[in-house]
């Protein structure tokens, strides 16, 4: 008579299978992270894209003479709702109003919920230096307030 052999896995194969799912548990946590901050570092890109070409579009709208400007005013927007808020066209009959972007993207890199979608980006005003940037009058440029740094070794303050 044939001995029949007992059903089901002895401790030796699953501590080999428990092994091998710990190890490659171990190299996909560190790719899903890498993969999440390029998504982020892509995100931040395009809104600081984006952002910066509506400022620059609406400093030549003041240029053109479609903005109104103060006396000694640089042109630049005096804050960043203003491009989504809009401006009267002193060039249009009706008075239209020019939009500069559809929505303020928030910075990727700022988590706080509480915060205003302008709120998230360090501005620089016109008048400021470029190594340190201050708010001031008016919205020159704007920066991530992440003190974090990026997959190219550059903070995200210095995109």
């Amino acid at each position: 008579m044939n001995a029949r052999r007992p059903r089901g896995f002895t401790l030796i194969e699953l501590l080999v299978t428990l092994a091998i799912l710990a190890l490659l548990g171990t190299l996909l946590v560190p790719t899903a992270q890498i993969a999440l901050q390029r998504r982020h570092e892509q995100a931040l890109r395009v809104a600081l894209h984006d952002i910066r070409a509506a400022i620059d579009a609406y400093k030549k709208a003041g240029d053109e003479g479609r903005i109104p400007r103060a006396a000694g005013a640089t042109g630049y927007p005096p804050k960043l709702e203003v491009l989504v808020e809009g401006v009267p066209d002193q060039k249009s009959p009706k008075k239209a109003k020019i939009y500069f972007l559809r929505r303020l993207p928030r910075d990727p890199f700022n988590d706080d919920a509480d915060l205003k979608d302008a709120e998230t980006w360090g501005k620089r005003s016109y008048a400021s230096e470029p190594d340190e940037p201050k708010e001031g009058d008016d919205v020159y440029d704007v920066y991530s307030t992440s003190g974090k740094v990026g997959l190219n070794g550059v903070p995200y303050s210095r995109w």
